[in-house]
């Protein structure tokens, strides 16, 4: 079975249809590629074919390179990995320049045979850049597809030639949203901004008679002709010197100089454009390569790609029957629960929406109502999906309405009292076959699910907020969860288009376990006398969207203060973090409890608006003459939350690093580049992070003792991903 195929017309049109067989999008392999170079051969050695469409046998067109093969490429690439890696990105180069120059005279531009790209739907990656080597690129009038670049999201850049056709095309600066920010458009957008030439009905149609057509001069792309210019300018020209300097500054200030893909685009657009386009891809094809050299390219696919959909595909379900959920009941109608409901209904759920009083559960419906207003102004959603999904929930006080409901997620106040009321009232009304779930970041599952009459059938889900924007869901089973709940919880999860994660029950689960720490930890700095400023921008030059004291105003002191007195109640002369308690109880005791009260460890405006760190943090706790090293500053906030993470997997909170990794990125922004904490020691090395450890157990204390997992694969030059990468637990390893 082959991916592409062709067959040509009386005319004299010849056809290339890419169709991936099993697959519901066309993703290139190292094969295909192959085949696609031996038709446009065929297609250029045959006299009958006057020129060439290129099109797709699916409703899209393509969703990119597999990055199955972009992740081996480096493995896969010989002894001398850069070059082999280099060489077969020329190759590469060389069909798409096969495509663009369709067999023309060098000297004259004539005698060439037009190449049309016909677009049905959506365009991504290599597969927006095939078609940017054709000559013209018809897409269909599809307001659903989706028309870019989005290499730069995953930890690369276009790398076949679409950062040097696109850059050419229109410029270093209206090119910067394509290529460094990854923006897809529609169709209509897409033409608007030059990205393709036409938005039609029926693009094949449309692009055969265009080949019919088409002269020589038609088909002579801007960059080989006499006299190209640069639009916007040449770096050395005055108006282009302003938007590479601009452009420089602008990378550096959104990527802190950690992500190396974005660097390495703007350097081959910056070299690129001051030679010819020969010159430049090769130039675009040296970059890439570094950037697949690099560590952090690695991680990042394998983690935001790899990992990420082998758990939504469902990488640890356990074996049970089907479990899609037709109707859920939420309890508890406030933000978190508003927002359960919303994307529950809007994934074609019936809800159920529970609350003490009517006006309480009408205002949670209204949370859903607001969001596709929104969505309605920027012209996502219509008049008619905003009935259909509001009238998917039932607002209501009514315990009775949950008759028929397979899923209950409970989402009321974090209580266990009031939590073990609203279990036994729901376990009263629904069915035996109903899951019940609470949503909860810290109260312990098996506690919770004491109240239950059906423990099996009782499982955490903890959503992060706002629920509607964010990707991980947290799935935690107790001691006496059953596998039919996980798969429920899975099943649910996917349905409502998120990224789960499974873990065992334990303090904090998973994700609070890492981010306590990480705030903690800046917050004792604060009491160190360490700079606040200096803690801030340490994290943030991490890769980390939020410091830790921004990040605690955020969530709120008093919420910080809530959990300090539960953890120190729990565990008695165990509790570690006194010193971090002096500072937020001192805060909440002046009033200051975050960004809800305008008055944090940051100042505000009234109007909400952060001015700058309060001053009178310093008054309190006075910034020391003597300042640690960035370098020490940035291993103490890293490891502060890397090291939990290893200890929930040596403890078997966490099966499966990939979980770690894919949660640690989707739930709190862990550092994106790094690939997540687990491929982050990967990329340092075991015996650097326990150099690391031991260093900062000296200085700091024992909260950075280096875990014995560790230690160990440090002792046998072993890494996190070549031992547990396929998903073993740490029990069966």
């Amino acid at each position: 079975m082959t991916d592409f195929t062709m067959k040509t017309g009386d005319d004299g049109v010849a056809i290339i249809t890419w169709d991936v067989p099993g697959k519901s999008m066309n993703v290139l392999s190292l094969e295909g590629w192959d085949e696609l170079d031996a038709l446009i051969d065929q297609a250029l050695a045959d006299d009958a074919v006057k020129g060439v469409v290129i099109t797709s046998g699916k409703k899209d067109f393509a969703g990119g390179m597999d990055l199955n093969v972009i992740a081996r490429m480096k493995t896969s690439a010989g002894d001398d990995p850069a070059k082999g890696l280099f060489e077969g990105l020329m190759r590469s180069h060389g069909i798409l320049r096969k495509i663009e120059r369709a067999g023309m005279d060098p000297k004259t531009n004539k005698g060439g045979k037009p190449i049309a790209a016909a677009l049905p739907g959506t365009a991504l990656g290599i597969g927006l850049e095939i078609p940017l080597a054709c000559h013209r690129i018809f897409a269909a009038d599809n307001p659903k597809a989706k028309i870019g670049l989005p290499e730069i999201m995953v930890g690369i850049f276009p790398g076949m030639g679409g950062t040097t056709r696109v850059s050419r095309m229109m410029g270093a600066m209206q090119a910067s949203p394509i290529l460094l920010e990854g923006k897809l458009n529609d169709p209509k957008k897409a033409k608007s901004l030059g990205l393709i030439h036409e938005v039609v009905d029926d693009p094949v149609a449309a692009a055969r008679e265009w080949v019919l057509n088409a002269k020589d001069t038609d088909i002579v792309k801007p960059w080989d002709q006499k006299g190209f210019k640069f639009p916007g300018g040449a770096p050395y020209h005055p108006a282009g010197f302003m938007t590479f300097v601009g452009a420089s500054a602008m990378v550096n200030g959104k990527t802190q100089g950690v992500y190396p893909a974005a660097k390495a685009l703007l350097s081959a657009v910056y070299e690129g454009a001051l030679v010819p386009f020969d010159t430049a891809i090769k130039i675009e094809a040296r970059w890439f390569t570094s950037v697949l050299m690099n560590p952090s390219s690695e991680a990042m696919i394998r983690s935001l790609f790899i990992n990420k959909e082998a758990l939504e595909k469902g990488a640890n379900r356990p074996e049970a029957p089907d479990q899609t959920v037709k109707k859920v009941g939420i309890m508890g109608a406030g933000m978190m629960g508003a927002g359960i409901a919303y994307v529950s209904a809007n994934a074609g759920i019936e809800v159920v929406l529970i609350d003490q009083e009517q006006a309480a559960a009408d205002r949670g419906k209204s949370y859903s109502e607001d969001i596709l207003d929104k969505g309605i102004k920027r012209k996502k959603v219509t008049e008619e999906k905003k009935t259909e999904v509001l009238g998917r929930i039932t607002a209501t006080t009514d315990y009775d309405a949950l008759k028929g409901c397979d899923l209950v997620v409970e989402a009321v106040f974090e209580d266990p009292g009031i939590k073990a009321e609203v279990t036994k009232k729901v376990e009263a009304v629904v069915g035996p076959d109903c899951i019940f779930a609470t949503n909860t970041s810290t109260l312990p599952i098996g506690e919770l699910a004491k109240a239950s009459e059906r423990p099996e059938q009782f499982i955490g889900i903890h959503f992060f907020s706002p629920v509607d924007k964010m990707m991980l869901v947290e799935i935690i089973k107790g001691a006496q969860t059953g596998d039919r709940a996980v798969a429920k919880a899975l099943d649910y999860v996917r349905q409502i288009r998120k990224t789960p994660i499974v873990v065992n029950d334990a303090r904090f689960f998973y994700a609070n376990r890492c981010i306590i720490p990480y705030i903690n930890e800046g917050v004792r700095m604060v009491k160190e006398g360490v700079e606040p400023a200096l803690i801030e921008n340490a994290a943030k030059m991490l890769g980390f969207p939020l410091g830790p004291l921004q990040l605690v105003d955020e969530t709120s002191i008093d919420l910080g203060v809530k959990i300090a007195k539960a953890t120190r109640a729990a565990m008695g002369d165990d509790y570690p973090d006194e010193a971090v308690d002096e500072v937020l109880f001192w805060m909440a005791d002046q009033g200051r409890m975050g960004r809800k009260s305008k008055s944090g460890f940051y100042a505000y405006a009234e109007d909400g608006k952060r001015v700058g760190l309060w001053e009178g943090l310093g008054d309190k706790y006075a910034v020391a003459d003597d300042q640690p090293e960035l370098t020490r500053v940035q291993h103490r906030l890293m490891m502060a939350q890397v090291l939990e993470a290893v200890r929930a997997f040596e403890q078997g909170v966490l099966e499966d690093i990939r979980e770690g990794d894919v949660g640690a990125i989707l739930g709190w922004g862990f550092a994106p580049w790094s690939g997540g904490p687990f491929s982050w020691l990967d990329i340092i090395g075991a015996a650097k992070a326990v150099e690391i450890c031991d260093t900062l157990t000296a200085e700091c204390g024992a909260r950075f003792t280096t875990p014995e997992l560790l230690r160990d694969l440090a002792k046998g030059g072993d890494s996190f991903y070549g031992r547990f990468g396929d998903g073993a637990a740490m029990e069966a390893a």
